[in-house]
Protein backbone atom coordinates (compact mmCIF):
# COMPACT_ATOMS: atom_id res chain seq x y z
CA UNK A 1 0.00 0.00 0.00
CA UNK A 2 1.69 3.28 -0.81
CA UNK A 3 2.23 5.82 2.14
CA UNK A 4 0.80 9.61 2.23
CA UNK A 5 3.96 10.96 0.81
CA UNK A 6 3.38 9.30 -2.39
CA UNK A 7 -0.11 9.92 -2.63
CA UNK A 8 0.54 14.10 -2.34
CA UNK A 9 3.30 13.47 -5.10
CA UNK A 10 0.86 12.36 -7.19
CA UNK A 11 -2.04 14.91 -6.05
CA UNK A 12 1.65 17.57 -6.98
CA UNK A 13 1.95 16.55 -10.51
CA UNK A 14 5.42 16.36 -11.73
CA UNK A 15 7.97 18.90 -10.02
CA UNK A 16 7.71 22.47 -11.52
CA UNK A 17 10.90 24.00 -13.64
CA UNK A 18 12.66 26.86 -11.54
CA UNK A 19 11.78 30.43 -13.42
CA UNK A 20 14.78 31.16 -15.07
CA UNK A 21 16.92 33.54 -14.06
CA UNK A 22 16.83 35.92 -16.88
CA UNK A 23 12.85 35.68 -16.56
CA UNK A 24 12.92 37.03 -13.57
CA UNK A 25 15.39 39.90 -14.23
CA UNK A 26 13.03 41.01 -17.19
CA UNK A 27 9.77 40.97 -15.14
CA UNK A 28 11.72 43.17 -12.40
CA UNK A 29 12.73 45.51 -14.76
CA UNK A 30 9.23 45.93 -16.48
CA UNK A 31 7.81 46.02 -13.45
CA UNK A 32 10.30 48.95 -12.30
CA UNK A 33 9.69 50.70 -16.20
CA UNK A 34 5.82 50.59 -15.40
CA UNK A 35 6.19 52.15 -11.35
CA UNK A 36 8.71 54.61 -12.62
CA UNK A 37 6.21 55.88 -15.72
CA UNK A 38 3.02 55.70 -13.47
CA UNK A 39 4.99 58.25 -10.97
CA UNK A 40 6.73 60.17 -13.38
CA UNK A 41 2.90 60.75 -14.56
CA UNK A 42 1.49 61.04 -11.26
CA UNK A 43 -0.14 64.33 -11.10
CA UNK A 44 -0.25 64.46 -7.09
CA UNK A 45 3.48 64.11 -7.22
CA UNK A 46 3.69 67.31 -9.02
CA UNK A 47 4.35 71.33 -7.58
CA UNK A 48 1.08 72.73 -7.00
CA UNK A 49 0.30 75.08 -9.83
CA UNK A 50 0.34 79.16 -9.17
CA UNK A 51 -2.50 81.19 -10.38
CA UNK A 52 -6.06 81.19 -11.57
CA UNK A 53 -8.08 80.16 -14.80
CA UNK A 54 -8.33 82.52 -17.24
CA UNK A 55 -11.44 82.69 -19.01
CA UNK A 56 -11.20 83.44 -22.92
CA UNK A 57 -14.66 84.88 -24.34
CA UNK A 58 -14.87 83.78 -27.58
CA UNK A 59 -16.61 86.26 -29.95
CA UNK A 60 -17.34 88.19 -26.08
CA UNK A 61 -21.22 87.91 -25.73
CA UNK A 62 -22.88 86.31 -28.63
CA UNK A 63 -25.95 84.47 -29.63
CA UNK A 64 -25.49 81.01 -29.42
CA UNK A 65 -26.12 78.61 -32.48
CA UNK A 66 -26.50 74.76 -32.73
CA UNK A 67 -23.09 73.47 -33.43
CA UNK A 68 -24.06 70.59 -34.98
CA UNK A 69 -26.71 71.58 -37.21
CA UNK A 70 -23.94 74.36 -38.37
CA UNK A 71 -20.91 72.50 -38.78
CA UNK A 72 -20.18 72.98 -42.02
CA UNK A 73 -17.47 75.46 -42.55
CA UNK A 74 -19.62 77.75 -44.85
CA UNK A 75 -22.91 76.92 -43.41
CA UNK A 76 -24.84 80.22 -42.03
CA UNK A 77 -24.92 79.73 -38.26
CA UNK A 78 -27.17 82.77 -37.85
CA UNK A 79 -29.96 80.42 -39.13
CA UNK A 80 -29.51 78.33 -35.92
CA UNK A 81 -29.38 80.36 -33.24
CA UNK A 82 -30.96 79.62 -29.77
CA UNK A 83 -34.16 82.40 -29.61
CA UNK A 84 -32.20 85.43 -28.52
CA UNK A 85 -31.95 86.55 -25.17
CA UNK A 86 -30.71 89.92 -25.95
CA UNK A 87 -30.01 92.49 -28.66
CA UNK A 88 -25.87 92.09 -28.23
CA UNK A 89 -24.29 90.94 -31.06
CA UNK A 90 -20.56 89.21 -31.18
CA UNK A 91 -17.35 91.49 -32.19
CA UNK A 92 -19.47 94.85 -30.96
CA UNK A 93 -17.94 96.95 -28.32
CA UNK A 94 -21.08 96.43 -26.31
CA UNK A 95 -19.96 92.62 -26.70
CA UNK A 96 -17.00 93.15 -25.45
CA UNK A 97 -17.53 95.61 -22.21
CA UNK A 98 -20.37 92.64 -21.55
CA UNK A 99 -17.62 89.60 -21.66
CA UNK A 100 -15.29 91.43 -19.00
CA UNK A 101 -17.82 92.70 -16.72
CA UNK A 102 -19.15 88.63 -17.00
CA UNK A 103 -15.62 87.66 -16.05
CA UNK A 104 -13.67 87.46 -19.09
CA UNK A 105 -10.11 87.70 -19.09
CA UNK A 106 -9.74 88.23 -22.87
CA UNK A 107 -12.16 88.88 -25.03
CA UNK A 108 -12.11 86.98 -28.23
CA UNK A 109 -13.03 89.26 -31.72
CA UNK A 110 -12.44 88.91 -35.88
CA UNK A 111 -11.04 91.45 -37.81
CA UNK A 112 -11.48 91.71 -41.48
CA UNK A 113 -9.74 94.82 -43.86
CA UNK A 114 -12.49 97.27 -45.82
CA UNK A 115 -11.93 97.77 -49.44
CA UNK A 116 -10.62 101.74 -48.23
CA UNK A 117 -7.55 100.60 -46.09
CA UNK A 118 -9.70 100.70 -42.68
CA UNK A 119 -10.11 97.34 -40.55
CA UNK A 120 -13.91 96.32 -39.13
CA UNK A 121 -14.57 93.99 -36.42
CA UNK A 122 -16.53 91.15 -38.16
CA UNK A 123 -16.58 87.16 -37.89
CA UNK A 124 -17.74 86.10 -41.79
CA UNK A 125 -16.03 86.43 -44.63
CA UNK A 126 -18.81 87.28 -46.50
CA UNK A 127 -22.28 89.78 -45.54
CA UNK A 128 -25.15 87.30 -47.19
CA UNK A 129 -25.37 85.46 -43.67
CA UNK A 130 -25.95 88.25 -41.26
CA UNK A 131 -26.30 91.03 -42.97
CA UNK A 132 -28.32 92.91 -45.47
CA UNK A 133 -25.56 93.35 -47.89
CA UNK A 134 -24.28 91.27 -50.08
CA UNK A 135 -20.38 89.75 -51.53
CA UNK A 136 -17.02 89.61 -49.62
CA UNK A 137 -16.68 91.82 -46.34
CA UNK A 138 -13.31 93.09 -48.12
CA UNK A 139 -14.77 94.25 -51.20
CA UNK A 140 -16.56 97.15 -49.52
CA UNK A 141 -15.74 100.56 -47.96
CA UNK A 142 -15.92 101.60 -44.26
CA UNK A 143 -18.96 103.90 -44.90
CA UNK A 144 -20.84 100.67 -47.15
CA UNK A 145 -20.20 98.28 -44.36
CA UNK A 146 -21.80 100.76 -41.75
CA UNK A 147 -25.24 101.29 -43.64
CA UNK A 148 -25.57 97.49 -42.77
CA UNK A 149 -27.97 95.43 -40.53
CA UNK A 150 -25.59 93.17 -38.68
CA UNK A 151 -28.95 91.72 -37.36
CA UNK A 152 -30.89 90.79 -40.30
CA UNK A 153 -29.82 87.20 -41.41
CA UNK A 154 -30.73 85.82 -37.65
CA UNK A 155 -33.39 83.75 -36.97
CA UNK A 156 -34.28 80.98 -34.50
CA UNK A 157 -37.43 79.27 -36.36
CA UNK A 158 -35.68 78.26 -39.46
CA UNK A 159 -36.57 81.77 -41.62
CA UNK A 160 -40.28 82.06 -40.29
CA UNK A 161 -38.86 85.11 -37.98
CA UNK A 162 -36.20 87.48 -38.08
CA UNK A 163 -36.41 88.66 -34.46
CA UNK A 164 -33.20 91.10 -34.85
CA UNK A 165 -33.59 92.84 -38.00
CA UNK A 166 -33.36 96.61 -37.46
CA UNK A 167 -31.61 96.30 -34.31
CA UNK A 168 -28.43 95.95 -35.88
CA UNK A 169 -28.28 99.22 -38.53
CA UNK A 170 -24.52 100.67 -38.42
CA UNK A 171 -23.21 98.35 -35.33
CA UNK A 172 -19.98 97.03 -37.37
CA UNK A 173 -17.74 98.29 -35.33
CA UNK A 174 -14.25 99.09 -36.77
CA UNK A 175 -10.95 98.09 -34.98
CA UNK A 176 -10.79 101.31 -33.35
CA UNK A 177 -14.09 100.99 -31.49
CA UNK A 178 -13.06 97.58 -29.98
CA UNK A 179 -9.85 99.59 -28.47
CA UNK A 180 -11.70 102.05 -27.35
CA UNK A 181 -14.14 99.66 -25.36
CA UNK A 182 -11.45 97.70 -23.80
CA UNK A 183 -8.53 100.23 -23.33
CA UNK A 184 -6.87 98.61 -20.91
CA UNK A 185 -7.93 94.81 -21.08
CA UNK A 186 -6.43 92.08 -23.21
CA UNK A 187 -8.35 91.13 -26.37
CA UNK A 188 -7.27 88.21 -28.28
CA UNK A 189 -7.41 89.37 -32.46
CA UNK A 190 -8.41 86.78 -34.75
CA UNK A 191 -7.13 86.81 -38.59
CA UNK A 192 -9.51 85.59 -40.80
CA UNK A 193 -7.84 84.87 -43.65
CA UNK A 194 -4.07 83.89 -44.79
CA UNK A 195 -2.81 87.24 -46.01
CA UNK A 196 0.48 88.83 -43.72
CA UNK A 197 -0.51 92.30 -44.61
CA UNK A 198 -3.50 92.05 -42.29
CA UNK A 199 -1.13 91.66 -39.50
CA UNK A 200 0.61 95.30 -40.87
CA UNK A 201 -2.42 96.69 -41.23
CA UNK A 202 -3.69 95.62 -37.57
CA UNK A 203 -0.43 96.72 -35.92
CA UNK A 204 -0.54 100.55 -37.52
CA UNK A 205 -3.86 100.87 -35.91
CA UNK A 206 -2.61 99.42 -32.55
CA UNK A 207 0.19 101.92 -33.06
CA UNK A 208 -1.91 104.93 -34.13
CA UNK A 209 -4.11 104.12 -31.15
CA UNK A 210 -1.52 104.61 -28.84
CA UNK A 211 -2.09 101.14 -27.35
CA UNK A 212 0.49 99.41 -25.92
CA UNK A 213 -0.41 96.12 -26.80
CA UNK A 214 2.71 94.67 -24.97
CA UNK A 215 1.72 96.07 -21.48
CA UNK A 216 -1.96 95.16 -22.01
CA UNK A 217 -1.46 91.49 -22.65
CA UNK A 218 -3.09 91.20 -26.13
CA UNK A 219 -2.66 88.17 -28.51
CA UNK A 220 -3.29 87.10 -31.68
CA UNK A 221 -4.09 83.65 -33.57
CA UNK A 222 -5.09 82.51 -36.93
CA UNK A 223 -3.52 81.21 -39.84
CA UNK A 224 0.51 80.62 -40.47
CA UNK A 225 1.37 83.67 -42.14
CA UNK A 226 -0.05 86.47 -40.28
CA UNK A 227 0.35 84.69 -37.00
CA UNK A 228 4.64 84.81 -37.89
CA UNK A 229 4.27 88.37 -39.26
CA UNK A 230 2.93 89.34 -35.89
CA UNK A 231 5.45 88.00 -33.81
CA UNK A 232 7.69 89.78 -35.72
CA UNK A 233 5.83 93.01 -34.99
CA UNK A 234 5.20 92.51 -31.53
CA UNK A 235 7.51 89.55 -30.45
CA UNK A 236 6.78 90.03 -26.56
CA UNK A 237 3.21 88.87 -27.15
CA UNK A 238 1.17 85.48 -27.79
CA UNK A 239 0.82 84.78 -30.88
CA UNK A 240 -0.24 81.15 -31.93
CA UNK A 241 -2.03 78.94 -35.30
CA UNK A 242 -5.05 77.29 -33.43
CA UNK A 243 -5.25 74.86 -36.51
CA UNK A 244 -1.96 73.62 -37.18
CA UNK A 245 0.28 74.31 -34.18
CA UNK A 246 -1.79 73.67 -31.02
CA UNK A 247 -3.27 70.10 -33.38
CA UNK A 248 0.69 69.30 -33.53
CA UNK A 249 1.60 70.30 -29.92
CA UNK A 250 -1.74 67.87 -28.99
CA UNK A 251 -1.21 65.02 -31.22
CA UNK A 252 2.61 64.38 -30.16
CA UNK A 253 1.99 64.96 -26.70
CA UNK A 254 -0.54 63.08 -26.10
CA UNK A 255 1.43 60.28 -28.44
CA UNK A 256 5.17 60.59 -26.44
CA UNK A 257 3.96 62.40 -23.19
CA UNK A 258 3.83 59.33 -21.14
CA UNK A 259 7.84 59.34 -21.35
CA UNK A 260 8.07 62.44 -19.63
CA UNK A 261 9.36 64.33 -22.45
CA UNK A 262 8.01 67.07 -24.17
CA UNK A 263 6.93 67.77 -27.77
CA UNK A 264 9.17 70.42 -29.65
CA UNK A 265 6.02 70.94 -31.36
CA UNK A 266 4.71 72.12 -27.85
CA UNK A 267 8.00 74.58 -27.26
CA UNK A 268 6.03 78.36 -26.94
CA UNK A 269 3.08 76.76 -28.39
CA UNK A 270 -0.23 75.92 -27.58
CA UNK A 271 -1.58 72.77 -26.24
CA UNK A 272 -5.50 72.18 -26.40
CA UNK A 273 -7.79 69.91 -24.65
CA UNK A 274 -10.91 69.31 -24.97
CA UNK A 275 -13.09 68.50 -21.95
CA UNK A 276 -14.03 65.13 -22.66
CA UNK A 277 -10.30 63.61 -23.47
CA UNK A 278 -8.78 65.41 -20.69
CA UNK A 279 -7.67 61.78 -19.71
CA UNK A 280 -5.74 61.14 -22.61
CA UNK A 281 -2.92 63.86 -21.65
CA UNK A 282 -0.40 62.37 -19.19
CA UNK A 283 -0.06 63.78 -16.23
CA UNK A 284 -2.77 65.77 -16.27
CA UNK A 285 -3.47 68.36 -14.91
CA UNK A 286 -0.64 69.49 -12.32
CA UNK A 287 2.33 67.30 -13.67
CA UNK A 288 1.36 68.29 -17.18
CA UNK A 289 1.39 72.18 -16.24
CA UNK A 290 4.46 71.61 -15.19
CA UNK A 291 5.92 69.97 -18.07
CA UNK A 292 4.35 73.17 -20.37
CA UNK A 293 5.38 75.89 -17.91
CA UNK A 294 8.81 74.05 -18.49
CA UNK A 295 8.59 75.00 -22.10
CA UNK A 296 7.04 78.50 -22.33
CA UNK A 297 4.11 76.49 -23.52
CA UNK A 298 -0.01 77.69 -22.87
CA UNK A 299 -3.21 75.26 -21.96
CA UNK A 300 -6.30 76.27 -23.34
CA UNK A 301 -9.31 73.86 -22.57
CA UNK A 302 -12.40 74.09 -24.60
CA UNK A 303 -15.76 72.35 -24.70
CA UNK A 304 -16.03 68.74 -25.52
CA UNK A 305 -15.07 67.30 -29.09
CA UNK A 306 -17.74 65.39 -30.97
CA UNK A 307 -16.98 63.65 -34.57
CA UNK A 308 -19.40 65.84 -36.81
CA UNK A 309 -20.10 68.75 -35.10
CA UNK A 310 -18.06 72.33 -34.89
CA UNK A 311 -15.80 72.47 -32.19
CA UNK A 312 -16.57 75.36 -29.69
CA UNK A 313 -15.83 76.50 -25.98
CA UNK A 314 -17.35 75.57 -22.59
CA UNK A 315 -21.77 76.87 -22.69
CA UNK A 316 -22.65 75.35 -19.15
CA UNK A 317 -21.56 75.55 -15.62
CA UNK A 318 -21.35 71.20 -15.57
CA UNK A 319 -18.47 71.54 -18.28
CA UNK A 320 -16.55 74.05 -16.04
CA UNK A 321 -17.09 71.78 -13.35
CA UNK A 322 -15.08 69.00 -15.23
CA UNK A 323 -12.00 71.13 -15.26
CA UNK A 324 -9.95 70.62 -12.21
CA UNK A 325 -9.85 73.17 -9.41
CA UNK A 326 -5.89 73.15 -9.87
CA UNK A 327 -6.14 74.11 -13.54
CA UNK A 328 -4.13 77.63 -14.37
CA UNK A 329 -4.22 77.98 -17.64
CA UNK A 330 -6.93 79.47 -20.43
CA UNK A 331 -10.01 77.95 -20.64
CA UNK A 332 -12.21 78.82 -24.30
CA UNK A 333 -15.83 80.24 -23.51
CA UNK A 334 -18.70 79.80 -25.58
CA UNK A 335 -21.25 81.25 -23.17
CA UNK A 336 -19.49 83.80 -20.89
CA UNK A 337 -23.08 84.56 -19.66
CA UNK A 338 -22.88 80.94 -18.05
CA UNK A 339 -19.06 80.20 -17.70
CA UNK A 340 -18.12 83.50 -15.82
CA UNK A 341 -20.24 83.81 -12.84
CA UNK A 342 -19.73 80.09 -12.48
CA UNK A 343 -16.02 80.47 -12.38
CA UNK A 344 -15.77 83.29 -9.67
CA UNK A 345 -16.73 81.10 -6.62
CA UNK A 346 -13.56 78.91 -7.50
CA UNK A 347 -11.63 81.48 -7.58
CA UNK A 348 -12.08 83.31 -4.33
Amino acid sequence: MADSDDWAAALEGPPKKPMRRGTKIFLWVFAAVVAWFTLSNASWLAPDPAGKPKLIAHRGVHHLYDKRAAAGRDTCTARYIAPPRDATFENTPESMRRAVGLGANMVEVDVAPTKDGRMVLFHDWTLDCRTDGKGDTRDLTLAELKALDIGYGYTADGGRTFPLRGKGVGLMPTVEDGLAALPVHPILFNFKSKDPAEADRLFRILNAAGRDSAKIGDAFYGAERPVQRMRELLPRNWSFDLRREALACSKDYVTWGWTGIVPASCRNGVLAIPINYQWAYWGWPDRLIQRMDSVGARIIVFGPYESGKANEGLTTPQQLARVPASFNGYIWVEDIREIGPALRPRQK
